[in-house]
This record gives C-alpha cells, sequence and structure tokens, in this order.
C-alpha cells in the first residue's frame, strides 16, 4: 500500500516531532542519573552566568583601590564587613567582583584556545587518517615535533618574544593544543574508514569531502568532545599560571591567575586573596570534567559506564 505524497508531508513533521522528544527524554533521564554530570553542568552554567553578567552581579568596580578598606577579610570573620563578602586585597579592591570579573577572560580564553585547536587538529587528523601515505607521514612527524616541545617553556618564550595578551595567549595555546586532536582523530579515521558504510560511499561515487564530513566526522564527535572538554580545563589552567607568572594578560585587566599572583605575598597573613582565586580555578576544572564525561557517555553509547554516577 502506497502512501500519498500529502499523507507523507502530515506525518514527517509528527515523526521529527515524536523522535526529538524521545532523545531530549533520553538525555534529560542520563543527566539525572548522572551525579558529575549534574554537578558539572550546575557549575559550568554558574560560571558562564558569572562571565556573562559580571557588570551585574559584581558589586564594586573590580579594579577600584581603596586604601582604608585593604586586607579586609570575609564578611564572616573578625573585623571583616558586610560590604565586601569575601574581603578586600593588598589594595582593597573587593575580591568577590575580582573573582567575578576574573572569569570571563579565564573562560574566554579556554573555549577560544580550543576552538583554534580543533579545527586545526580536527582537520589535519582527518587528512592524515584518510588520505595516509607521504601526507600522513608529514602531520604524524610535525605532531612528534610538537609534543617534544615543553609547552610551559615555550609558551614563556613566546610571551617574551610576542608581548602578553589575551589573543596572544589565545593563539599560542591553540597552536600548541592541535596535535593531541590530529593524533586521536587520525587513528579514529584509520578505524572507521574501512567500515562497509564507507566502502558503499565510495562504491556509489560519493566524493573524499562528502564522505570524511558527512560519514567520518560525526562517528568521531564523541572523541572530539572529550578531548575539548579536557582542552577547556587545560586552557584555563595554563592562562592562569602565565598570569600568575605576570606573562599572561597584564593589569588592570582582571584574571583568576593575577588575582592569585597578587595573593601570593600575603598567604600568610591574608589567606582569602589566593584562596579564593585557587578554589575557583579548581571548581571550574573539575565542572568542565565532569560536564566533559557525561557528554562522551551520552555521545557514545558504547562508553557508557555500567552504573550511574
Amino acid at each position: 500500500m502506497s502512501i500519498s505524497n500529502e499523507t507523507q508531508s502530515q506525518l514527517l513533521p509528527a515523526i521529527s516531532k515524536g523522535a526529538g522528544n524521545n532523545i531530549w527524554k533520553k538525555t534529560t533521564k542520563s543527566l539525572f542519573n548522572s551525579k558529575t554530570g549534574i554537578v558539572g553542568l550546575i557549575i559550568v552554567l554558574i560560571m558562564c552566568c558569572m562571565a556573562v553578567f559580571a557588570p551585574v552581579l559584581a558589586p564594586h568596580d573590580p579594579v577600584k583601590t581603596n586604601v582604608k578598606v585593604r586586607l579586609l577579610p570575609p564578611s564572616w570573620m573578625d573585623g571583616g564587613s558586610p560590604e565586601y563578602p569575601l574581603g578586600t586585597d593588598n589594595l582593597g579592591r573587593d575580591m568577590l567582583s575580582r573573582l567575578i570579573y576574573g572569569s570571563q577572560i579565564s573562560l574566554l580564553v579556554g573555549v577560544c584556545a580550543v576552538v583554534v585547536a580543533g579545527v586545526i587538529g580536527v582537520v589535519l587528523g582527518l587528512i592524515s587518517g584518510y588520505y595516509g601515505g607521504w601526507i600522513d607521514r608529514v602531520i604524524m612527524r610535525t605532531v612528534d615535533a610538537f609534543h617534544g616541545i615543553p609547552h610551559l617553556l615555550f609558551l614563556l618564550v613566546i610571551m617574551m618574544v610576542v608581548g602578553p595578551g589575551v589573543f596572544t595567549i589565545i593563539f599560542v595555546l591553540g597552536v600548541l593544543g592541535w596535535t593531541s586532536y590530529a593524533r586521536v582523530v587520525r587513528g579514529e579515521v584509520l578505524s572507521i574508514k574501512e567500515r562497509e558504510f564507507v566502502r558503499a560511499s565510495r562504491a556509489i561515487g560519493a566524493s573524499d569531502s562528502r564522505i570524511i564530513f558527512s560519514h567520518i566526522l560525526p562517528n568521531i564527535i564523541s572523541s572530539i568532545t572529550v578531548i575539548s572538554t579536557t582542552g577547556v580545563a587545560s586552557a584555563i589552567i595554563s592562562e592562569s599560571s602565565l598570569s600568575f607568572l605576570g606573562m599572561g594578560v597584564q593589569a588592570p585587566t582582571v584574571t583568576w591567575g593575577t588575582v592569585l599572583s597578587d595573593g601570593r605575598p600575603y598567604i600568610a597573613t591574608s589567606w582569602w586573596i589566593a584562596t579564593f582565586p585557587g578554589t575557583a580555578i579548581t571548581i571550574t576544572v573539575l565542572g568542565i570534567i565532569f560536564l566533559g564525561d557525561w557528554l562522551r557517555d551520552i555521545l557514545d553509547p558504547r562508553l557508557k559506564s555500567s552504573g550511574s554516577r
């Protein structure tokens, strides 16, 4: 029995809607069954809201100094003030406001560096794994060469030559981070390109670009997601490390690394200056890793754990 075109046009939206609702229900159920996933999602959402709505959430100007209230402890300690819930630093700047504004640069660097690294690494990994031969050898030898470079030392050298700045950090972290994507993507492509559906596509005359981007790439999204989440966390740590050493983002721009560096001389007497930004970095990195672990399970059912987390 054939179905008329009019009937098909009525049925297809309903089928698509039902499939979409089913996927949404499965995703929501999986999230609530994953303890680490929901914790990671909450942390990431909080940090993103802090970064986006920093001008609204911050009670004070993060760079405004007031020596009359310098080194005030948090409000719950003796000598603290409700006006400065997390205390002030050595120049009288509000710690809460500096933490809120610091999330902007840290998340910006983390996400943008991963985008740069991902685009370079995924494209080169796809080309290397699919075509093989001398192209594969050249790309993989380049990957080996980059892996032999101490990343932190290379970052410091580039910062000294080019000069510190947000876009410089993003570019350098992206250039250094692409190798992980290329190596993993190449390995996935070598396995997937020998499967029946790829051979069938090649047999019916599908172009290489269509096979790569329509058939191979969707099957390695889960691996790319895992690397990306780890990459965001690593980029945040790298940016904080550079800023802590004075080679990253420069004042008056506020980052968690610079706030942490400001509190280093006062760690014995005013512990809150260094403790709060260090805690923010740790919580953010853990949240991103937890969320990435859950996303991996959703995108690749083969990697699902036997029990809920």
